[in-house]
C-alpha cells in the first residue's frame, strides 16, 4: 500500500477562479499565470481548468513547448523575456510574445533574423524597482523598438509593487499608476498592468487591457489576513491531505517529538500524521497550527519532523488511525482550511507552499465533470 498522502488539484476550482478574474476585470483580457510549473501545480494538471483564458503568461521556454504540445496556440508571454540571444529563435517558431526590459534585449532583437516580427511587452520600471526602464529612458527604448523590422506591435507593461495593501499608510498604486500615466499617456499599444492584487482590489481604477491572474487562480489571497478567499470568491485549486498513522495518549509531563519541544499540561491524545517537511509542508510552522481532521478544525503538536508530524485529537474521540487530514485546501465535506492561513502561521505565504510541494508526493487531477 502507499503512503497515504497526496496532493489533489481541482481543476473546477481554477475554472471558477478564472471566472473570477473576468468579473472583475470585464473589460480586460486574462493571462492566466503559470509560472513555476503553474505555482505548483503542474501545467499539465491546470490547463484543462485555465484553458479558458485569453492567453498564458510564464517564464521557461520549457513550459511554452508544454503549453503548444498541450495544444494551446492562443497567446503566451514571457514574462521576463530573452535570456539570450538565440531564445529568440524559439520565439520565433513557438510564436511567443515577450517581455523587453532592458536595453541588451533590444540589441538582440535588432540582430535577430526573422520572417514574422515579434509582439513585445515593453516594461516599465514604475516604482517596484526589480525590472524595466526606468521613466526617463522608457520612451527612449520604444522609439529604438519602434524602429526595428523584427518587432511588430508594442504593448506596455509595469508591475505594482503594493495592491495587496497601503504602502507606508497610503494607498499602495497611486504612486506607481502616476508614472505609467506620466511616461505612457500618448504612446499607442494595448497596457497590462494588473497582477492579481490590482485586479481584485483596483479594478475599477486600473485600465488594463490585459490581467495578469496568478496567485488568484490558485485561490490564493494576496492580501491574506485582511481579506480571505471567502471575501473575493476564491476556491482552493490544491488539497493536501494524508491520514493518520498511529495514536498515542500523552499524561501530564509528556513531551512530543525532536526538541521536546511541546509538553503536555495535562492528559491529550494525538494522532501521528504521514507528512512532514519532506512533502513540503513547512518545518517552522510552529505547534498549535491549524490542520483539519475528518474536516474538523484542530491544532498541530510540537515540531515537525521529515516525514511526520502530530495533531492533537483531545476534542475529537471519533478520530483515530487512518482518519483523514487535511493539510490545507478542501476538506472531505466541504469544509475549507485556506493555504494563507497555515502559510502565515509559518512565517511565510501561500505562494511558497504551493511551489513547494514535493516530487514525492503523488498527486491526483480531478476533472471537469
Amino acid at each position: 500500500m502507499p503512503r497515504p498522502i497526496e496532493a489533489l488539484i481541482h481543476v473546477q476550482a481554477l475554472a471558477h477562479n478564472l471566472a473570477r478574474a473576468r468579473a472583475c476585470a470585464p473589460d480586460a483580457m486574462v493571462w492566466a499565470v503559470v509560472k513555476a510549473n503553474a505555482y505548483g501545480h503542474g501545467i499539465t494538471n491546470a490547463y484543462e481548468g485555465l484553458r479558458a483564458a485569453d492567453g498564458f503568461a510564464l517564464l521557461d521556454l520549457d513550459e511554452a513547448q508544454q503549453l503548444r504540445a498541450l495544444g494551446w496556440r492562443g497567446p503566451i508571454l514571457l514574462l521576463e523575456g530573452a535570456f539570450e540571444t538565440r531564445d529568440l529563435e524559439l520565439c520565433s517558431r513557438l510564436k511567443l510574445w515577450h517581455a523587453v526590459h532592458c536595453e541588451q534585449q533590444i540589441d538582440w532583437l535588432a540582430m535577430h533574423k526573422t520572417h514574422e516580427p515579434h509582439r513585445v511587452f515593453l516594461k516599465l520600471n514604475s516604482g517596484m524597482n526589480r525590472l524595466g526602464f526606468s521613466p526617463t529612458a522608457f520612451r527612449a527604448a520604444w522609439t529604438r523598438l519602434n524602429a526595428l523590422p523584427q518587432v511588430d506591435e508594442i504593448s506596455l507593461m509595469t508591475h505594482f509593487s503594493d495592491a495587496d495593501a497601503l504602502r507606508f499608510g497610503v494607498d499602495g498604486i497611486q504612486h506607481q499608476l502616476d508614472v505609467f500615466e506620466a511616461v505612457c499617456a500618448d504612446l499607442p499599444g494595448e497596457r497590462s498592468l494588473s497582477n492579481s492584487a490590482a485586479t481584485l482590489r483596483h479594478s475599477a481604477r486600473v485600465h488594463s487591457d490585459w490581467v495578469r491572474a496568478g496567485i488568484m487562480s490558485y485561490g490564493g489571497v494576496p492580501d491574506y489576513p485582511e481579506h480571505g478567499p471567502e471575501h473575493w470568491g476564491l476556491l482552493p485549486a490544491m488539497t493536501l491531505r494524508s491520514k493518520i498513522i498511529g495514536v498515542q495518549q500523552l499524561q501530564a509531563g509528556d513531551t512530543v517529538g525532536y526538541g521536546s519541544s511541546f509538553t503536555a499540561s495535562q492528559p491529550m491524545r494525538i494522532g501521528t500524521v504521514a507528512c512532514g517537511y519532506a512533502d513540503g509542508y513547512p518545518r517552522h510552522v510552529p505547534s498549535g497550527s491549524p490542520v483539519l481532521v475528518n474536516g474538523q478544525r484542530t491544532t498541530t503538536v510540537g515540531r515537525v519532523s521529515m516525514d511526520m508530524l502530530a495533531v492533537d485529537l483531545s476534542a475529537l474521540p471519533q478520530a483515530g488511525f487512518g482518519s483523514e487530514v487535511t493539510l490545507w485546501g478542501q476538506g472531505p465535506k466541504g469544509q475549507v482550511l485556506p493555504i494563507d492561513e497555515v502559510a502565515k502561521a509559518a512565517g511565510t505565504i501561500g505562494y511558497e507552499l504551493m511551489c513547494a510541494l514535493a516530487k514525492r508526493v503523488p498527486v491526483t487531477v480531478q476533472h471537469l465533470d
